[in-house]
């Protein structure tokens, strides 16, 4: 056995039966004589390749396996490797390296410090010293990104070292969930069951670990008002449920504000302390007791308030529901909703959005990368489906539509996705659409085209900048670009136009691209 069958039977032992990448010259031995039970997902630049491969790795629940290219395409790739370490999804990059023979010449290709470069974003990076440790160097990042909290993991191999003997690595299992002590869920408990008026905010964790469903049990129970955390990448409580109040502002005196009045505060599955814009004030209202449940010990020990109980959400959850009580309380006012967008020239975001809610499928997994029309989206497009949203948690750019094809090709062929996308958004990584195309992945892309980068343009307006230079993005066909990738499409001309032309873009076989011209100047609710 070599280190390539070696690595190979690995991965097939683990379920993994796809790899994305971009390859060069230091891969080349890794993908000679590839499997004919494995798949290889071809990107058009690395970053695309790692997003498709996290999208891949949340449909399928097994870590994504992505293959880059040294130092250049690990480079590349880096943008993308930062939104899987901030939303928890397990990755294994495995990157090609120059002979080992040759690496004391700093050779053309080579990557100096291999398992530093993508340092601090990844659980574990390493450069194996032998060849032959090469297996079980992959056995333990891949155990590594599956292992709660998830997250990417980066393996460096030289490029001959595929060709050279290796043992096969050992069956070692693997158990991720834990519960925190009886001692800290009871402190828990007890606070919410002496809560006058509590309320539960819910991170992407929830959905993350199957927990929606015990999320929605312990929230009627206590009868709590839900938020979603701020910017959060999933959606873990349905959004049409009774006690849903919306997603909190990533602004701390907004939060504030909107949890004021709540006496015990349980967030479950994510922090409530993520900020884009700056206010002075405490971080939570000052008669609030603030819990944490959560599987990440970093995150608790970054925390500027509460109480941290460390446990996978899944678990800390069903531990919770046999030590609370059930409790009569007020319910919170039903959440507002917006008036429908009217149906008039030139279409409204709000319009589009609207449409979008009427028309895509309840069993649909939505995508949605427009930060200018956030706010707007969530409030007219409640998700109801324990895994059927997804977007960036961290915010760099170029997630989406790659994210979406590497969901579409882990699903049911029967399975719809539908990526919703800014066009600024799309343009970090709109080759995403020629794998698309490849594959015929079933997902629908829908670019709100704005013409520029609206959210930057709002951020300025708060500074008191009216004018901003380097925003305006006019004269873009993504039609012609769409098409050019071997994808089709169309244009909506009109908003008489908009529901028959989304109607055929969701009933489209492989992908399809719908671009929806909007008006500029949507405000965003904390910008």
């Amino acid at each position: 056995m070599d280190v390539r069958d070696g690595v190979f039977e690995f991965l097939r032992r683990q379920g993994v039966d796809t790899i994305f990448g971009n390859p060069g010259s230091t891969e080349i031995r890794m993908l000679r004589d590839f499997p004919v039970d494995f798949t290889y997902v071809l990107a058009l630049q690395e970053s695309i390749a790692v997003a498709a491969a996290a999208g891949h790795a949340i449909g399928s629940g097994v870590a994504g396996v992505v293959q880059l290219h040294s130092a250049g395409g690990v480079g590349h790739g880096l943008g993308a490797v930062f939104n899987a370490y901030r939303d928890r999804v397990p990755l294994l990059v495995i990157a090609g390296q120059q002979t080992r023979a040759m690496l004391t010449t700093r050779p053309f290709l080579s990557a100096d410090e291999p398992a530093t470069f993508p340092r601090p974003y990844v659980k574990l990076a390493v450069q194996p010293d032998r060849a032959e440790d090469v297996p079980v160097a992959v056995a333990e990042a891949y155990r590594t990104a599956m292992t709660p909290p998830r997250g990417p993991v980066f393996v460096s191999v030289p490029e001959d070292d595929w060709d050279r003997p290796a043992d096969l690595v050992h069956d070692r299992h693997l158990h991720t969930d834990y519960t925190a002590s009886p001692a800290a869920l009871a402190d828990v408990a007890a606070a919410l069951n002496g809560a006058r008026r509590p309320a539960m905010v819910i991170g992407a964790g929830v959905d993350e670990d199957d927990a929606q469903e015990l999320a929605v049990e312990l929230a009627e129970r206590v009868t709590a008002a839900v938020w979603l955390t701020p910017l959060s990448a999933r959606s873990g409580f349905p959004e049409d449920h009774r006690l849903f109040q919306g997603f909190l502002p990533p602004v701390r005196d907004q939060i504030t504000r909107a949890l004021d009045g709540h006496d015990v505060v349980l967030a479950v599955g994510g922090p409530i302390f993520k900020y884009h814009v700056h206010t002075d004030g405490p971080v939570v209202p000052p008669a609030a007791r603030l819990f944490t449940l959560d599987c990440d010990p970093a995150q608790a020990a970054w925390a500027p308030d509460g109480t941290n109980v460390l446990s996978t959400v899944n678990s800390g959850l069903s531990s919770l529901l046999d030590l609370v009580e059930k409790r009569l309380r007020a319910e919170p006012p039903p959440r507002p909703r917006p008036e429908p967008a009217p149906r008039r020239d030139p279409i409204a975001p709000e319009l589009a959005i609207d449409t979008l809610r009427a028309l895509v499928p309840s069993d649909a997994v939505v995508v949605e990368e427009i930060p200018s029309h956030r706010e707007a989206f969530h409030a007219r497009f409640p998700i109801t489906r324990p895994g059927g949203f997804l977007t960036t948690g961290s915010g760099a750019l170029g997630w989406g539509l790659p994210l979406a094809v590497g969901r579409a090709l882990a699903g049911d062929r029967d399975e719809r996705v539908v990526c919703v996308v800014g066009d600024g958004s799309s343009m970090y990584s709109i080759q995403a659409l020629w794998t698309a195309a490849r594959h015929r992945a079933p997902v629908t892309f829908v670019v709100l085209n704005n013409r520029g980068y609206e959210a930057v343009k709002q951020l300025g307006r708060r500074l008191g900048t009216s004018e901003l230079v380097g925003t305006d993005l006019p004269h873009i066909d993504f039609v012609q670009v769409a098409a050019g990738l071997g994808c089709p499409g169309a244009r909506v001309a009109d908003a008489a136009s908009l529901a028959r032309e989304l109607n055929t873009a969701l009933a489209a076989e492989g992908p399809y691209l719908l671009e929806i011209p909007v008006i500029e100047g949507t405000a965003s609710a904390y910008a």
